[in-house]
């Protein structure tokens, strides 16, 4: 194995794999140091299988409803055990895919941990103790994150438990507590709810999905009822007591205490950066609370060390890591590409309903200084929406008044994070509103709430 490469990449993750591809594609001989599997978090413990979980949910609910779709079929059972082996096989299987990717474009794997030595010199330990030195002119930092603890509660993996945990439980628990109500917490949630368990959600923030525009959570909220999730806001868990069979929780809520008993509960507030055991310290690249400091192109204060992903500023997804390690890897090929624009990227929530979002919420855009012109189109009268039986949710758009600008666009709805990334292109070549309403969308589709949405900011809608 060679030990002097062009770049080396540590961490493959979503950043971290993609910029080595890139780097490959361009002519550099890498090298891609991971301690775990190929792929990261986001292939094997976070993006990837977890949707396959939130699919097993959606078709036992399917089943569970085909009455109402005019399908008479027997009484369906939610095989937990058979959901979690098909996650961690669709996992397995993206990461073999990796795999392929890597001998395709000539990159090398180092398994082990890899920490900084010097600016070109990465030394890496692997499983047995064993330590070996590289050498690179370029080295990426890619080391991601990993679930963020509380300090009053510690996560035993066996009652409180992380996002990587509630992927491989044994059984499926009666009850469960989800501390925290971003995209994790009510993906898991959903899921946990939509196969039976009883689930309740605590939220610090006034709101569910808290970064999210206020209707959309609002939506959310109203649809979590429905379904007998109970969504606890404004309130702090103070204690977990885990002595007993399960968990007795107090909850601190705007009437008082209140102790909640369940099976499990799942920590789900937030992710801490891999930055500790890294090298950062003896190279002297600065840090600020828990982020690397980076220019836009991801170079850190020392020349020719470079950090993407979570541990940097921005949003902490897993397609913001992979458009950093492309940029970065250009900018080192001698290319001139285009920063990042963080108030273009989408973000993705995968609970039934879903949630994808781009840009300025309502409240946003208006503490900008911008007049808006705010539409929005229920999908209760949307012609797919009622046909395919999810009637629930909407699109809401909101444009500059003065340049009709697209400021930003909230969805909430089935399959509605596949239809962000029109807002997204759209965006990106800064299109207003008026060219929204005159791009001819294809009827009938979930797709067309869009065009109807642009219309209603703008009083020309037809439909509602």
């Amino acid at each position: 194995m060679s030990s002097t490469f062009d770049l080396i990449v540590i961490g493959s993750g979503p950043g971290g794999y993609v910029a080595a591809i890139r780097a490959a594609q361009l002519g550099m001989n890498v090298g891609v140091v991971e301690k775990e599997n190929l792929g990261g978090i986001c292939l094997n413990w976070g993006c990837i299988p977890t949707k396959a979980l939130l699919k097993s949910a959606q078709v036992f609910e399917y089943i569970q409803h085909a009455k109402d779709y005019g399908v008479d079929v027997g009484e369906a059972t939610a095989n937990f055990e058979g959901m979690v082996g098909r996650s961690r096989q669709v996992a397995s299987g993206m990461n073999k895919g990796i795999e392929f990717l890597f001998k395709k474009n000539k990159i090398t794997k180092i398994f082990g941990f890899g920490k900084l030595v010097s600016n070109n010199t990465v030394e890496v330990t692997a499983e047995d103790g064993s330590k070996e030195t590289y050498k690179a002119k370029n080295i990426i930092l890619a080391t991601g994150g990993r679930s963020r603890e509380l300090p009053n509660i510690k996560i035993d993996n066996e009652k409180v438990i992380g996002y990587r945990k509630a992927m491989t439980l044994e059984k499926q628990p009666k009850s469960m507590l989800v501390i925290g109500s971003g995209a994790i917490g009510v993906e898991f949630a959903y899921f946990y709810d939509a196969i039976g368990t009883e689930v309740t959600v605590v939220e610090f923030m006034p709101s569910l999905v808290p970064l999210e525009d206020k209707d959309v959570s609002r939506e959310l909220e109203r649809n979590f009822k429905k379904k007998g999730i109970k969504a606890m806001t404004k309130s702090t868990v103070e204690a977990v007591d885990t002595s007993g069979e399960g968990c007795k929780v107090t909850v601190k809520t705007p009437k008082g205490e209140e102790i909640i008993e369940v099976d499990v509960v799942l920590s789900a507030v937030g992710i801490a950066t891999n930055i500790e055991g890294i090298g950062l310290e003896e190279v002297g690249v600065a840090t600020d609370k828990g982020k690397v400091l980076v220019d836009d192109y991801y170079q850190t204060n020392i020349p020719g060390v470079y950090a993407i992903g979570d541990i940097v500023k921005g949003q902490a997804l897993a397609h913001v890591a992979s458009a950093e390690g492309i940029i970065c890897v250009e900018k080192i090929a001698g290319q001139d590409p285009e920063p990042l624009n963080y108030n273009n990227i989408p973000g993705c929530t995968y609970c039934s309903p879903e949630i994808a979002s781009v840009g300025y919420t309502e409240e946003q855009a208006k503490e900008a200084g911008y007049e808006v012109k705010v539409g929005k189109f229920p999908f209760s009268a949307s012609g797919k929406a009622k046909a395919a039986g999810a009637p629930e949710g909407f699109v809401k758009v909101i444009f500059d008044a003065k340049y009709g600008e697209w400021l930003g666009a909230h969805m909430i709805g089935a399959n509605v994070t596949e239809m962000i990334a029109e807002v997204v292109a759209a965006r990106k070549l800064e299109t207003t509103g008026h060219e929204i309403i005159k791009s001819v969308h294809p009827h009938p589709t979930m797709s067309e709430a869009v065009m109807e949405a642009a219309a209603a900011a703008y009083d020309e809608v037809i439909h509602i």
